[in-house]
């Protein structure tokens, strides 16, 4: 039997099955990726929150790549830039950076293609994922755009998961448990 978390952002309510991801832990599974009505109303209940002054949006792929779109949109930015998770074959002059994630058993690396890198450097950034979990990814994404010349003026997600919902760093609309793999909220 799957067990579900009820999730509600604003007017929308989500059914989340909990799935394990260790011996004693499980997560509620929150993908973005095809909900374009809750990546667009999360983008538009966020905006009001955001620091005045930006350049761009910047998102890791892939299930932040519709909610970077829609924010880019909603604040009237009309590029946004992808972090990839591998070197691709038209990328020239990468920056690369080492990263764990909780989600993901080993260890992935973060690609910044050097052109992008070169159209950041020196601009004001905003970070941005559909959920900030342990905040490894979003850590080693800001360490990139770092090498890349960029100044995060912000990290902001749909979801806080577990302990980064205490995090005073980063904005987002709703908090989300852990649970044990029974299904119960872990305290």
């Amino acid at each position: 039997m799957t067990n579900y978390y009820q999730l509600k952002l604003g007017p929308l309510t989500r059914k989340l099955p909990i799935i394990p991801i260790s011996a004693d832990t499980a997560i509620a599974s929150f993908v973005l990726l095809g909900d374009d009505e809750l990546s667009r109303t999360a983008a538009d209940m966020l905006r009001p929150q955001l620091p005045a002054q930006f350049d761009y949006i910047v998102t890791v792929e892939s299930k932040g790549i519709p909610f970077a779109h829609d924010l880019s949109l909603a604040t009237r930015h009309p590029r946004s830039f992808v972090i990839r998770k591998s070197i691709k074959g038209y990328m020239r002059k990468p920056l690369e950076q080492d990263v764990n994630s909780i989600t993901t058993k080993q260890k992935q690396e973060l690609v910044l293609d050097g052109q992008d890198a070169q159209q950041l450097q020196g601009k004001k950034v905003l970070l941005v994922d559909d959920v900030i979990s342990t905040g490894s990814s979003i850590h080693s994404a800001a360490t990139l755009l770092e090498k890349a010349g960029s100044h995060v003026v912000g990290k902001v997600a749909i979801l806080a998961e577990g302990d980064a919902a205490k995090r005073d760093d980063i904005i987002f609309l709703a908090k989300l448990p852990l649970f044990k793999p029974d299904g119960t909220i872990k305290a």
